[in-house]
């Protein structure tokens, strides 16, 4: 099943680039990454869409949930866009300029205000790995395959990847992908924590569905609070903001969200929350 075609972008969502398509669904923001000809290979300029896209969604109040997924049917995202490395790549300061717009899109992704879904078919490999652990969670349909072939190529791993895959996968899991470079399944990307669910291919649509309702009908604020509180808990114990996690959950009973989630279940009736 092939990924449908996007409608007109909504004027309040713009690209800066076509090869990273956007758009708005409901209370969910797609962000698509479109380079189908190279099984979406992340370019330079598709890297560097991602963040002003983020921040903008962060002063979005519409939007609860953001999507990544790949254009066609055939890769989430198989990579660095290879016919770049020469140019981008070769010399030392191509490669620091190509290494911090990375860098830059996968830190707006990890940190993003909203919470952030990967949605994955066929190939997810090198960067696409990346962005998907970089996400907050992860669907994946049967026919998604996993890899980090970074050993296979002589690359230098960065330290924020590296540690996004251990704090998902664990120590040992992650040095096995790694130092092998091999390849895994849905099934298996599953069994190591890798993802959170799979599904079917043509079922894929109806689970990232029922992802975008659920988080779409419940509180953004407790959802944002247990975000950071979470972020804080993956820190060194000495860099732990304790405080600023007692002052996230007092917002939260704080909250008009609270007292209307406090009535909705007295009412036995679906809560309107507002984020506020």
């Amino acid at each position: 099943m092939s990924t449908p075609t996007l409608p007109p972008t909504p004027s309040d969502y713009v690209s800066p680039t076509e090869r990273v398509l956007v758009r708005l669904e409901g209370s969910a923001l797609h962000i698509v990454f479109n380079n189908p000809a190279r099984h979406n290979a992340l370019s330079v300029d598709m890297w560097g869409a991602v963040p002003p896209l983020l921040a903008q969604a962060a002063g979005d109040e519409r939007v609860r949930l953001v999507v990544f997924s790949g254009a066609g049917d055939k890769a989430f995202v198989s990579g660095a866009d290879i016919s770049q490395f020469e140019d981008q790549r070769a010399a030392k300061a191509a490669v620091q300029h190509y290494e911090a717009l990375a860098e830059e899109a996968l830190m707006a992704i990890y940190h993003a205000a909203k919470p952030t879904l990967a949605c994955i078919r066929g190939w997810c490999i090198g960067g696409g790995v990346n962005v998907a652990i970089s996400c907050d969670i992860r669907i994946a349909a049967s026919d998604a395959v996993f890899a980090i072939p970074a050993a296979r190529l002589g690359l230098g791993y960065r330290y924020s990847a590296l540690k996004n895959l251990v704090d998902l996968i664990g120590v040992g899991a992650a040095k096995d992908l790694f130092y092998t470079a091999r390849r895994i399944d849905a099934a298996e990307a599953l069994r190591l924590g890798l993802v959170s669910r799979t599904s079917p291919v043509d079922e894929l649509p109806a689970l990232l569905a029922e992802y975008t309702t659920r988080i779409g009908e419940n509180a953004p604020l407790t959802i944002a609070a247990a975000k950071q509180i979470v972020g804080e808990i993956l820190k060194p114990s000495p860099d732990l903001d304790a405080l600023r996690c007692r002052e996230l959950i007092l917002g939260c009973f704080e909250s008009e969200d609270y007292a209307e989630g406090r009535r909705a279940f007295m009412e036995k009736r679906q809560p309107q929350f507002k984020g506020g």
